[in-house]
């Protein structure tokens, strides 16, 4: 291909300016999530061996869908680029392994190639955003983030570029996430995703806000596959899912996996084969679900979980339920209503601990979670999964004195966006957790968000 790029895998882009240039979050073998999660379909040869001979690689994130260390094997010394994420910890895993690494600075274009270049932003909940501009084609990267401050980047440059592409998550839509909530009386936690379909309403919606020509389904294509989360199957997005309500007068939707020829203005589809495997054993990741803690496993889940200083502003105690025995650590010293209990295979919840990589174990949606106290937020809300998952384990942020070094990081980048979007969060916030959706006020504060947002107040 002279000048073109293709969409793979799960959030897989392959750039071209006469060779392979560039190759995102490439994961091309193995599993993710301890081996809940493989991939929906399988990559073509010929796109498989151009990824082995592109010249860089970007990393948007620490997820393994997107960051895989098997993948990472097959791409030795090739030049890895990273966004500037606070705290660094990918950064040092990957030079500690020998790769060449290095940082882009956010908002400023970097030269690959003669017609590609690429501007990459990261952001405070460890995302990361890349802008690639191929021949006067602009290919907007968003994976699976969310606009955390850089959306105006994001319209400005689609406004400058006569054909445009996002490559997004459906955002909302709950499958790449964590569903195994329960009650405490028992009761399982219907995705909230359910009520939010059809998907391809909310991807023409996302390209509307972002305004681009065209819009391609990207950073879901994954499958369940290990016998203890098999149930999760049917909350997962299918491919004919994404043109389900997909009305747009100014974006064309494309099909998830293509072959885009920009000197040619052509794109077609790459029908690759479905994987289809059988569903694995958790035993084959190591994981058996009636071995039992060791003693020296509390003492280190107790130390992990009491070194983020947060958890004990919203929560009394966290539960951990191993081969059938509990152990508890008190966040609170009286009054023990608001806790979550997590009931996992001693492997990988220790893996996770020890390895700070909490994420994984929710993500695979095999660990079940109990909630005791307000079920949304406890959990699902603005408190435990960023500050657990994001700002410490991936952003090594944990003492409030760290925490506000972190923010206070990204706030400096650009002062008034960040602002902007925490005021944004917080009235959102607000909306979700302190309101029925099937109030008046509710539906009130929704509609007029979008309001604001359509009228181009987010900018």
């Amino acid at each position: 291909m002279d000048l073109g790029f293709e969409t793979v895998g799960n959030a897989t882009l392959v750039c071209h300016d006469k060779r392979p240039i560039l190759v995102t979050d490439p994961w091309v073998v193995g599993t993710a999530y301890f081996g809940a999660w493989g991939r929906s379909h399988e990559i073509p040869p010929e796109t498989l061996r151009s990824i082995r001979n592109c010249a860089f690689v970007w990393i948007s994130h620490g997820h393994p869908d997107h960051l895989s260390p098997p993948s990472l094997e097959l791409l030795q010394g090739k030049k890895l680029l990273l966004p500037d994420h606070v705290g660094g910890r990918i950064l040092e895993g990957l030079r500690s392994r020998g790769f060449s690494v290095t940082v882009l600075a956010d908002r400023r274009w970097y030269r690959l190639s003669d017609r590609i270049r690429v501007l990459s932003i990261a952001d405070y909940n460890q995302d990361a955003i890349l802008l690639v501009d191929l021949g006067g084609n602009l290919i907007a990267d968003l994976n699976d983030a969310s606009d955390r401050g850089w959306g105006g980047d994001v319209k400005r440059a689609v406004a400058e570029h006569k054909v445009s592409f996002l490559l997004q998550q459906p955002k909302g839509t709950g499958d790449a996430e964590m569903i195994n909530l329960w009650k405490e009386d028992g009761t399982f936690i219907e995705p909230r995703a359910t009520t939010r379909r059809p998907i391809g309403r909310l991807l023409a919606g996302q390209a509307q806000e972002f305004g681009t020509t065209f819009c391609i389904p990207f950073s879901s294509m994954h499958r369940f596959q290990r016998t203890d989360c098999m149930w999760a199957q049917k909350y997962r997005i299918k491919l004919p899912d994404y043109s389900m309500g997909f009305e747009s007068r100014t974006t064309e939707l494309l099909p998830a996996f293509i072959r885009y020829d920009a000197t040619r203005d052509i794109a077609e589809s790459l029908n690759p084969p479905v994987n289809d495997s059988a569903p694995a054993d958790p035993k084959e990741f190591g994981d058996d679900w009636f071995e039992p803690l060791e003693p020296s496993d509390r003492q280190k889940i107790t130390k992990y979980f009491k070194a983020i200083s947060h958890l004990e502003t919203f929560l009394d105690f966290i539960r951990v339920r191993v081969g059938g025995k509990e152990h508890v650590v008190e966040l609170a010293r009286k009054r023990f209503d608001r806790g979550l209990t997590f009931e996992a295979p001693r492997n990988s919840l220790m893996t996770a601990v020890d390895d700070e990589i909490f994420d994984d174990l929710l993500n695979g949606n095999f660990m079940k979670t109990t909630i005791h106290g307000n079920e949304e937020r406890l959990l699902s809300g603005p408190d435990f999964v960023p500050y657990v998952t994001k700002y410490a384990d991936n952003g090594l942020a944990k003492s409030n004195e760290e925490l506000d070094a972190y923010f206070r990081n990204y706030m400096m980048r650009t002062p008034l966006a960040y602002l902007k979007h925490r005021i944004e969060k917080r009235s959102t916030n607000f909306l979700r957790f302190s309101l029925k959706e099937d109030s008046q006020l509710f539906r009130l504060g929704v509609r007029t968000y979008f309001w604001a947002k359509g009228r181009g107040y987010s900018r």
